[in-house]
């Protein structure tokens, strides 16, 4: 592990910093003393998300060069966690995919890049990247990604690593597993669907035979490592795995939820899988832990137990 090369505050950009992993990760910033600039242009994100943080909001799309470099006035870092997330739609319009992730996130580096910024930190993706691969996956597994959103990713990393090469960028590319947590309501994901299942009384919908999985990552460690990449001493180029290194089952998943919402009985429907999505995967995050000094502090079982309690709190209370 690398010490940490931050011994002040940073003036940070984070784009798409008003969504899902971004309420948590603003609120990390500005608590450990980072001065935090969000941009963001609300497609899925929502400045409420941030009421009494203190960070600045600017409205703007990652496309928009000229926004981006008035965005950057005084800016020292980016994270970049701004994109189209969902797999189903890359599918879906692989245009506006391709848009969003890989036409913005070279927009991104290369307004750093004349702005002469130090550092990006990119939010790539594991599985969706990687495709269909016998896991445990590591940095040394070979991309193959089966899904336009993959493919984004994986360009979005080629594109990071080129500009540090050419150009001297520091840039951290993490491939985040699935992410869950807080200020999720708005995503697509399973345990958001899940959720909202077990609240409104519907079957829980399983796509597949139940035994595709994953690799469930609390936001709370994914911004804590989001924050040591900011921070540490990382070469330029750098790819790590941000998982918990558990898998588990769609079928396992549905479970746990309905655990955790004191529903262990709650009906579960099985539908043919979808196009696009890979079977298996989970990920090691040895580099990670070695290069940052991340570990996982979050247990599945307690991180789900308290998404759904953030649930009942904030969505379902009515």
């Amino acid at each position: 592990m690398t010490e940490p090369v931050v011994t002040a505050h940073q003036h940070v950009l984070v784009t798409g910093g008003a969504g899902f992993v971004g309420a948590t990760l603003v609120r990390r910033l500005a608590g450990s003393g980072h001065s935090v600039r969000v941009f963001d242009n609300y497609s899925t994100g929502n400045p409420a998300y941030l009421d009494g943080v203190d960070a600045e909001l600017v409205e703007g799309d990652i496309r928009d060069a000229g926004a981006l470099d008035a965005a950057l006035a005084g800016i020292e870092s980016i994270i970049h966690l701004a994109a189209a997330g969902s797999v189903v739609m890359s599918v879906a319009d692989p245009v506006m995919n391709f848009e969003a992730n890989v036409v913005g996130t070279f927009r991104v580096l290369d307004a750093a890049r004349r702005a002469g910024l130090e550092r990006v930190v990119l939010a790539s993706t594991g599985g969706a990247l990687i495709g269909d691969a016998v896991p445990p996956v590591n940095e040394f597994s070979l991309p193959r990604p089966i899904s336009p959103y993959g493919a984004s990713k994986l360009a979005g990393e080629g594109y990071a690593h080129a500009f540090a090469k050419s150009f001297g960028l520091r840039t951290v590319a993490l491939r985040f597993a699935n992410v869950y947590g807080p200020w999720s309501a708005h995503k697509k994901g399973a345990m958001t669907v899940f959720f909202r299942a077990l609240h409104s009384g519907q079957p829980i919908v399983i796509y597949g035979d139940g035994t595709s999985s994953r690799d469930y990552t609390h936001v709370d460690d994914i911004s804590h490592a989001l924050l040591l990449a900011l921070e540490g001493d990382v070469p330029g180029g750098t790819v790590l795995h941000i998982a918990s290194g558990v898998e588990t089952t769609i079928t396992e998943l549905a479970g746990l939820c309905r655990n955790a919402a004191g529903k262990p009985d709650h009906p579960v429907e099985y539908q043919p899988s979808r196009v696009g999505e890979v079977d298996r995967n989970f990920a090691t995050y040895d580099l990670a832990k070695q290069v940052l000094g991340y570990t996982p502090a979050i247990s599945r079982e307690d991180g789900i137990a308290r998404t759904w309690q953030w649930y009942r709190e904030h969505v379902f209370r009515s």
